[in-house]
């Protein structure tokens, strides 16, 4: 395609600003609609099978209402022992997760999902699942109280974010896609929308 007019509507099934900002590195016009649906995990399912389920879900949320489009849905699920570790909403509880954490490798499974609903698409869906292995650092009480003050990560999973100060927590990432942590695999995702016929460069 050689111009931007000739490429289809590009929506981000996020409100998610840590998203939005990545999807932003692409340099592609697009749109943020937030799903709604319901991201309970159901039960005995796995956290892997949670966030593909989910990533799915977003996209085919708003696929239902806006068609000749591609739709982006991501999901996140954090996982330690096999059990998955939600947002803690506040700071009693994000403590209460970083003392569990510390010392310890945890799973962040980010799902992906594209929906491509124009009438001649060659790939109506694809999905994809990255696993990122974070091993946090093994600090006392005191440090993980200071850090949660300074950073306040009550909305992200694991509470701990790694674009901000909350790379000073782990000891190491190792993921082949270094933004699947932040919450949207770009590397992935530019994979799917090369065959779905996007160009990057023009």
């Amino acid at each position: 395609m050689s111009s931007s007019d000739t490429q289809p509507r590009l929506i981000l099934g996020s409100s998610s600003i840590y998203r939005k900002e990545l999807l932003s590195r692409l340099r592609l016009p697009f749109d943020t609609i937030s799903p709604d649906i319901d991201e309970a995990a159901l039960a005995g399912e796995s956290p892997e099978a949670t966030a593909l389920r989910l990533a799915q879900a977003k996209a085919a949320a708003i696929s239902a209402h806006i068609p000749n489009a591609l739709i982006i849905g991501s999901d996140q699920v954090a996982t330690l022992d096999g059990k998955q570790i939600g947002k803690p909403g506040n700071h009693a509880n994000a403590l209460q997760q970083l003392q569990m954490m510390r010392g310890r490798t945890v799973i962040f499974h980010t799902a992906l999902c594209l929906v491509d609903n124009r009438s001649d698409a060659l790939t109506p869906v694809q999905v994809d699942n990255i696993q990122t292995r974070v091993t946090f650092r093994n600090l006392p009480d005191h440090e993980l109280d200071a850090y949660l003050r300074a950073e306040q990560p009550y909305d992200c999973a694991g509470s701990a974010k790694n674009e901000g100060l909350g790379i000073a927590i782990l000891e190491s990432v190792e993921s082949n896609d270094p933004t699947a942590l932040t919450g949207l695999p770009l590397i992935a995702l530019t994979s799917m929308l090369r065959r779905a016929g996007i160009a990057f460069f023009h």
